[in-house]
């Protein structure tokens, strides 16, 4: 309830706890709007009676009583363009679920557009009646088999032969046991024997599921993209992480408003310095990556011009081989161009032998993988190593240890350290001693 009137910027009455929620006094809100599906009570439209409706279904004190969604809208598109995306996504995907949707749309500086989507988690029945999240499951037996049964299931499984296990006292132990095998025995208590968490509604599951939200994230990357392309901009969203995505540079972390006011006030954010350091040091990575790139395609660009060398060479040796042997012999000629094929061979093998073997060079694409797992190494080692100096030049400047900053750990696989650089490491080891 609370988080319904600081969305809004309202004041809402809570009739469970007779406490007035009132945010009146916040500023932001650009836009907002209730979505119900068909079947829901058309008072519902009203925000207090909407919310009030959601907490009188709940009977548990700790009962969520709604989802929240925050999504980001870009800045490129206009107001009015922005109000229609989360129309057509809440309709779309919400809606269209069963969900009622509480929809408010925030942008305090003008830099800053996102939306706040909250989420009725109870499934509604087609008269408007909430229906339940979980229901009771009981554990019944017939010839040795267990099988759970809901109440309305069980009047059904009863006339086939089902029973309800109860706990019984036998000796010093308990056990369940149905009554047509407990005669004699002391009942523990009246409660049945039933699973921990009872039987979930398959819709609520659903919507619960993580499957849903990666759902969510891509239909909305989708429908963003969609309207980006129709204003003909170039920018693109991706609903993926850096993992998945297979880029291996530091994401950075979330901030908040409470960091960026810190700093307005004069004061160092920790949040933000951090993110200061990993933007710098993803730079110099971006830096030497563009120049590993170079270099390999420099390599397979002169391996490629000492085999045409090469060729040539061999060419000629032919052509005077065979004015030779038609009795034009020219020694000297045949000398030169054995020492020309004889110093590019040199030329070759050091830059690499393996690359003037005559059997893999029609088999380029293998060479270009074995390339790029090189350079994902050399970057992964690269990429490990200023994330940790990321953390201590922050640690430095802030005058703490590094311990102090929020562990913040690189979203990254680990990768064991080249062996060029172990070779290196020990050798200018040796260099300083």
């Amino acid at each position: 309830m609370a988080a319904a009137a600081y969305m809004s910027c309202s004041r809402i009455y809570n009739d469970y706890d007779g406490i007035t929620h009132d945010y009146t006094r916040k500023r932001g809100l650009v836009w907002e709007q209730i979505f119900l599906p068909e079947n829901a009570p058309k008072e519902w439209a009203d925000r207090s009676v909407l919310w009030n409706a959601v907490e009188a279904s709940e009977k548990s004190k700790d009962s969520r009583l709604a989802r929240e969604l925050i999504v980001a809208l870009p800045k490129e598109l206009s107001q009015e363009t922005n109000e229609f995306l989360l129309q057509y996504f809440v309709e779309k995907e919400c809606v269209a679920k069963g969900m009622c949707a509480h929809v408010c749309y925030h942008d305090t500086d003008g830099h800053n557009p996102h939306a706040h989507i909250m989420l009725t988690v109870r499934p509604l029945n087609k008269d408007g009646t909430w229906q339940h999240k979980t229901e009771k499951e009981y554990l019944c037996v017939r010839n040795g088999e267990e099988r759970g049964f809901t109440a309305a299931e069980f009047l059904q499984a009863q006339k086939d032969g089902w029973e309800k296990q109860y706990l019984y006292k036998i000796g010093k132990k308990k056990e369940y046991l149905p009554p047509s095998k407990a005669e004699g025995l002391e009942r523990v208590n009246k409660y049945p024997k039933s699973s921990k968490y009872g039987r979930q509604n398959p819709i609520s599951e659903q919507w619960n599921s993580e499957e849903q939200i990666l759902y969510w994230r891509k239909m909305w990357a989708r429908y963003v993209n969609r309207e980006l392309e129709g204003c003909e901009l170039e920018e693109r969203i991706d609903h993926r992480s850096h993992k998945d995505r297979g880029q291996i540079e530091q994401p950075t972390i979330h901030e908040g408003v409470i960091a960026i006011a810190m700093e307005r006030k004069g004061f160092i954010s920790e949040r933000r310095e951090i993110n200061r350091q990993i933007r710098k040091d993803n730079s110099f990575l971006r830096n030497i990556m563009e120049a590993i790139k170079y270099l390999v395609k420099s390599i397979f660009a002169i391996v490629d011009r000492i085999a045409d060398e090469m060729e040539e060479v061999r060419v000629n040796m032919l052509a005077l081989e065979y004015d030779r042997l038609n009795g034009y012999p020219d020694e000297n000629a045949i000398q030169k161009q054995m020492q020309s094929y004889r110093a590019l061979q040199a030329k070759a093998a050091d830059l690499d032998q393996e690359k003037l073997n005559e059997k893999r060079m029609g088999i380029r694409p293998q060479k270009e993988e074995t390339a790029k797992k090189r350079i994902s190494d050399i970057y992964g080692y690269c990429e490990d190593a200023f994330f940790r100096a990321s953390k201590n030049a922050v640690a430095k400047r802030l005058g703490e240890q590094p311990a102090n900053i929020e562990k913040q750990e690189p979203n990254k696989q680990t990768v064991p350290t080249p062996s060029w650089i172990r070779g290196r490491k020990k050798k200018d080891d040796r260099d300083e001693r």
